[in-house]
């Protein structure tokens, strides 16, 4: 399939386009509202990550806060339907979550042996959205390690006892570890993992003194994710950002292009200190990339683009601007395809919307489990809050480590009962249940094989029984 790819129209980058803002009477308002369009699908990744990092590391009165910047926070509990400040929760992974700041110096992470049979991942993100560098069971293995995180601006070499240095194009990186948990009983051991993950300053590790404090930010206050999408304080964030995302030479066009409507200089942009007619310039440009971008998300939602094509690295996803939008909107901070794989089925073979009202099967047939050199899981969720179904077994998942317990069929393969009352008692152990109304099922695939990854394996589809 072709990719769909926002082409962004060349400037010339030189100081008298660097100098124009859009008080400049020579951007007429057409061009404002062109260059506005591309900054917003450009940006909002960006600052969808900024609002969820100012809340996790920098609001401390917000319910999401997690630790202050440079330092881990595990979160180490089984997720229930209890859980609601987060759709589609993840069963499977515990997280632990680090807002690095690397302004100052880079960070040495230590990592514990974790045992060969479990899984576990850390993905780091950098402030433009793409996956930078993974640790883990696929990439590192699961012995016990020791990694410099690094911003752009450091130019040292790797010290000795440090396995490997990871370089960041931008200094704020959040990284995202995911520790495998094979079923409640289990939870203990993941906190003991959790516990051997740590995090302290280069000059720490060195044992020497560390360097100057980076100088205080004065973080604006995000949006909520309602107003980011329709309000052109936007471009204020936005602004606000950018101070924080180096430009790259690939992008230097680009950058120069917003700095002419006065995104992204060394002086503040306040949209409403604009006339009016290029506060509408701007309105229009907003409302002409989610113009843009609807017909991209109605795709997604066929599965004819799927998320395999939206997250990844700079080198993968490229100039490809929309996809980037996209996944941040329909799952901001997904792994790269050869991480992770999220099937979801929100309709049955026949395309019937899914809906506990009816009674579905889920089989795999012989010798087509998921084929997955980490572990699988398939969770329910109900809609349209995108949570965890309450029901009387307590069970909201079922993943690969309970196959022991899963009662297989006859000629080998696995079939699941999905539906909201028990199928009976021989059938107990393979049922799923769901809510009263529709739901969604997400398939996870962590560390998936190449079947998975070229489509010679598909994931089969719910079948409505009578």
């Amino acid at each position: 399939m072709t990719a769909l790819v926002v082409t962004l129209p060349a400037c010339s980058g030189s100081k008298e386009s660097d100098d124009k803002n859009a008080n400049d009477k020579s951007v007429s308002t057409a061009e404002i509202r062109d260059i506005a369009k591309q900054a917003y699908i450009y940006g909002y990744p960006m600052v969808d990550n900024y609002r969820i990092q100012y809340s996790y590391f920098q609001d401390e009165q917000s319910s999401q806060y997690r630790s202050p910047w440079n330092v881990l926070h595990s979160d180490a509990h089984v997720a229930t339907p209890a859980d609601t400040a987060v759709q589609t929760p993840n069963s499977d992974t515990p997280y632990t979550t680090l807002g690095a700041d690397l302004r100052a110096e880079p960070l040495v992470l230590t990592v514990p042996e974790v045992e060969s049979n479990r899984y576990y991942s850390v993905q780091f993100i950098d402030a433009y959205t793409y996956n930078m560098a993974y640790v883990g069971s696929r990439t590192t293995g699961n012995k016990a390690g020791k990694y410099l995180l690094a911003g752009p601006d450091w130019k040292g070499e790797k010290p000795a006892g440090v396995d490997q240095v990871l370089r960041s194009e931008t200094d704020f990186v959040l990284a995202l570890y995911r520790t495998q948990l094979f079923g409640p009983d289990d939870i203990d051991n993941v906190k003991a993992i959790q516990a051997g993950y740590k995090a302290e300053p280069l000059s720490k590790f060195l044992g020497k003194s560390a360097p100057a404090a980076a100088a205080t930010i004065d973080f604006v206050v995000p949006q909520n994710p309602q107003d980011q999408r329709k309000s052109t304080q936007f471009f204020n964030t936005l602004d606000f950002v950018l101070q924080y995302v180096p430009v790259q030479e690939s992008e230097k066009d680009l950058r120069a292009k917003f700095a002419s409507i006065g995104i992204g200089t060394d002086k503040k942009f306040d949209i409403s200190a604009l006339p009016a007619d290029q506060q509408q310039a701007f309105q229009d440009g907003l409302t002409d990339a989610w113009n843009e971008y609807n017909p991209l998300q109605a795709k997604i939602d066929k599965g004819e683009v799927v998320s395999a094509q939206l997250f990844g690295s700079r080198q993968m996803l490229g100039n490809n601007y929309l996809y980037r939008m996209a996944g941040a909107i329909n799952g901001i901070y997904g792994n790269d395809q050869a991480e992770a794989m999220y099937p979801i089925f929100r309709q049955d073979s026949s395309g019937a919307t899914l809906d506990g009202a009816n009674k579905y099967v889920y089989r795999f047939a012989p010798g087509q489990l998921p084929p997955v050199k980490g572990f699988w899981s398939i969770t329910m969720y109900r809609m349209p809050e995108s949570l965890l179904v309450a029901n009387p077994i307590n069970r909201y998942l079922i993943n690969s480590p309970m196959l022991p317990d899963l009662k297989p069929d006859a000629d080998g393969g696995y079939t699941f009962y999905v539906q909201q009352e028990s199928p009976g008692a021989d059938k107990e152990s393979n049922w799923l249940p769901a809510p009263a109304g529709p739901f969604v099922l997400i398939e996870r695939l962590y560390w998936p094989d190449e079947a998975a990854i070229n489509g010679t394996w598909k994931a089969p589809l719910p079948q409505k029984v009578a």
